[in-house]
Formats: structure tokens, sequence, C-alpha cells
């Protein structure tokens, strides 16, 4: 068997050092973050997804999209505008708008927070849903916002995410629904230990030896292309590299790392995915092969194939956004402290429901459906 060289998450020195600055900057990021994201998901959250809900699934996702949108473009210009961090696409340019399920390679706990920056550039920021584990949805604050923007969680083991996943898909089948369904078929992140396990299992199983991505896992993806196929125009195939190292949440929030992000698009119409789920399978490994050799390239030539498909952000328009929110939020706050007791109820009463609704995996369904059960999901079992 291949010996594991590894595409090192710590290769070469930190761009920027940890300072005492950026130590503070980061705090003061982090907490802009949380308020806004607080205020944003009490003064919102019950509008868009609970009474625009009642009357229409559609109609809450779009007016979620759009305020959630907001709030989410405060990342990509973080990164890109206050990091300075560069963001090179390659590969292909895809066009704006498209129904899509997006694959993606697991470097680092980081990567879905990069597929912000080219959701953003294509004007489906507010859009992008993800697969993720159901750990993540108890994080404070965050966990509401991932329920309220209908991410997916799993708990990695089939037997419990079939029916979760099946039953969350089904409610994204509208094709007149916004939808970047972004999927990591690796199911965790990237370590030299993993890789290492990894191989030994594909070279006793007859399957490719890979060195800078895991083996993917297919079943999920394919129930993805099952339900959704009908209402999808292509799925994305995005393989993400760091320059030197790979970031934390802590390196984002700093400014420390990394100095490069480099994604590469490839787009494949729905037309042409297998239909099968053995082929779709096929379909898969074959595609973290590739994965494989474009992160091999990367390594040797500092660059993956066609750079430079995507331009840069407006400053202009990152700095409008960012406005508009911090001044939402401090009109949110100040009326939160000095408005009537009303509005302190409704944000009370809003922190209450979204605590019980993560919880639960609850969301209403319109009044036309009152007779169907009111948990659009089981809620998954505790191993």
């Amino acid at each position: 068997m291949e010996v594991c060289p590894v595409l090192s998450s710590n290769d070469g020195l930190k761009h920027h050092k940890l300072t005492p600055f950026r130590v503070f900057r980061g705090l003061i990021c982090l907490v802009l973050l949380l308020s806004t994201a607080f205020m944003f998901l009490v003064c919102f959250g019950p509008i868009a997804a609970v009474l625009l809900r009642f009357l229409s699934i559609h109609l809450s996702r779009k007016t979620t999209s759009l305020l959630f949108g907001l709030w989410l473009s405060l990342w990509p210009f973080l990164f890109e505008k206050v990091n300075k961090t560069k963001v090179i696409f390659s590969g292909e340019t895809v066009p704006p708008m498209e129904r899509v399920v997006l694959i993606a390679n697991h470097r680092t706990e980081v990567d879905w927070m990069y597929m912000w920056d080219l959701a953003l550039r294509k004007g489906c920021l507010g859009y992008i849903k993800y697969v993720l584990k159901s750990s993540l949805m108890k994080l404070p604050i965050f966990g509401w916002g991932f329920h309220i923007l209908d991410f997916i969680p799993v708990e990695r083991k089939w037997e419990i995410d079939e029916p979760i996943l099946r039953q969350m898909l089904s409610t994204f089948a509208n094709p007149l629904d916004p939808l970047w369904l972004a999927v990591f078929p690796e199911g965790t992140d990237f370590s030299e230990q993993k890789c290492k396990r990894n191989q030994k299992f594909a070279a006793e199983n007859g399957l490719p030896v890979l060195k800078n991505v895991l083996l993917p896992k297919t079943k999920g993806f394919y129930t993805c292309l099952e339900i959704l196929r009908g209402s999808l125009d292509a799925v994305y195939d995005i393989t993400i590299a760091y320059k030197h190292r790979c970031p934390s949440f802590v390196d984002n929030l700093c400014g420390v790392d990394p100095s490069e992000v480099h994604i590469h698009v490839q787009r494949i119409p729905i037309k042409d995915m297998p239909l099968s789920d053995s082929e779709a399978a096929t379909w898969l490994i074959n595609a973290f092969q590739h994965k494989d050799e474009l992160l091999s390239q990367f390594v040797a030539e500092g660059h993956f194939p066609q750079p430079g498909t995507e331009g840069e952000l407006s400053t202009f328009k990152g700095l409008v956004n960012f406005s508009v929110v911090v001044a939402s939020t401090g009109i949110f706050v100040f009326l939160t402290i000095c408005s009537s007791i009303w509005f302190k109820i409704y944000i009370s009463l809003a922190c209450a429901y979204l605590s019980f609704a993560t919880y639960l995996n609850f969301r209403p369904l319109p009044v036309l459906g009152i007779g169907k059960p009111m948990l659009c999901n089981e809620k998954p079992k505790k191993l």
C-alpha cells in the first residue's frame, strides 16, 4: 500500500502572527457577528420562518433568504476585505441563480464558510443550505440560524439519517424555491490519521488509494440526486485548497490565516448525472479521484488550472451591506432596551421559540396543510 504523503494542514508559517491587536480585533469581530446574528434572528426569525410559513413555504424561504443573506454577506466581507485573504476561483464560470447540489472536499472546519464567497458572487448567498452534523445545531445563536435556514442535521449513522434526510429533501423539491444544497461526501474533515486509515480500507477493498482527500460516502449524495433531480439545474463539483495553512475558525476571526483560498469549480448539468445508485457511487468516487489529482497539482504548481474565473467583491457594496446590518442591529437593540414592554415580550418569546424549534427540529406547515403533522422531521435519536 502506498504511504500517505499528506497535503499537510500545517505547511509553512502562519500568514500573520497572532498579535494582541489581532486577538482584540478577533474579539470585536466575534461580538459584532454574534450580536447582529442574535438580533436578526429574534427580530426577523419568527416573522420570516413562522408567520410567513403559515401562508407559504415558498414565500417564507424567499424572505428568509433575502433577510439572512444580508447577514451572511458579513463573512465574505470579513475574509476578503478585512483579513485581505485572496479568494481565487478557477475552472468553469457558473451562471447565477441556478438550483444546484454542491459537493466539496472537506479540508478544515471552515471550508463551508468559503462557499459563501462563491454564492455571494452568484446572487445565491441566502439560498445555501448544508448537510451538517447534528451537534452543530447546539451552538449558541448559530444553531438557531442553521435551523431557520433549513440546514439538514445528521448523526452520520445512515439508518438514523436516511428518513430525516429524505423528509427534509422532499421539502426542497419545489423548483420555485431557491436552493444551493452543499454536501461534504467525505463525512468529516481531512487529517493525516484519517487519510492513513482510509488508504488502508481502500487498498483492502479494491478502491482508489487517495492522498489528499478521503473516500466519499455515496448514499447521502445519491439520495439528494434521487429526490431533487427533477428540480435541479446542475451539480457543482467544488475543490478547495489553502495557502499556506488550513485555517481554523479563530484564524479567520483574527485574520491570521489563510493568505489565499483557491476554489476550483466544475459544473455538471443534471441531465449528465447518472440515474442509478451504483452509477452515482462510481461517478462520485471518480470525482474524488479527480479532486485528489487537482490537489496534487495545486501542491506542485501553487494554483488550480484556469484561475481567475471570478472577479473581486465590490468594497462599496460590502460597506453598504455592513452599514445596513449594523444600523439595523443598533435600532433593534435600542427598541429592546427603550421601547414598550411589548417589544421586550416579543424578543423573549422569539428566543423561547427558537430554542424550542431548534431542539425539536420543528417547522410549521402552511395552514392548508394543517391536517399534516406539525413536525417536519423526527428528532434524531440519541446514540
